[in-house]
């Protein structure tokens, strides 16, 4: 098993920055491809970014492309996400979520290809 836990959500001024983590515990060695999804108030559920296990190979949703950054720490088994210029429709419960298995680019956008999921950490944006 691999457990996610998900921090540094918070209220921020559009305009702003924050970073969240992505922490994994458990069999961490077991896991490949990470994900970032957000989901608003009445809305589904959505990609926001995935990274692969090297590092390697990253990919984004496009209405975040270019403002957020995904990156891994290897050695402390943990996930990150540089979100910067945030906008009033950036705020969501963002999570994160773990696969056993390499996801291609498209395939990373699908919640159901994930085996583990955190519990979320809340990015509010004030305009």
């Amino acid at each position: 098993q691999v457990q996610l836990a998900e921090s540094g959500g918070g209220l921020v001024q559009a305009g702003g920055s924050l970073r969240l983590s992505c922490a994994a515990s458990g069999r961490t060695f077991s896991y490949n491809t990470v994900g970032w999804f957000r989901q608003a108030p009445g809305k589904e559920r959505e990609f926001v970014a995935g990274i692969t296990g090297s590092g390697g190979n990253t990919n984004y949703a496009d209405s975040v492309k270019g403002r957020f950054t995904i990156s891994r720490d290897g050695a402390a088994n943990t996930v990150y996400l540089q979100m910067n210029s945030l906008k009033p429709e950036d705020a969501a419960l963002y999570y994160c979520a773990a696969t056993l298995i390499y996801l291609s680019s498209s395939s990373r956008y699908r919640p159901e290809n994930y085996n583990y999921w955190g519990q979320g950490t809340q990015v509010t944006v004030s305009s």
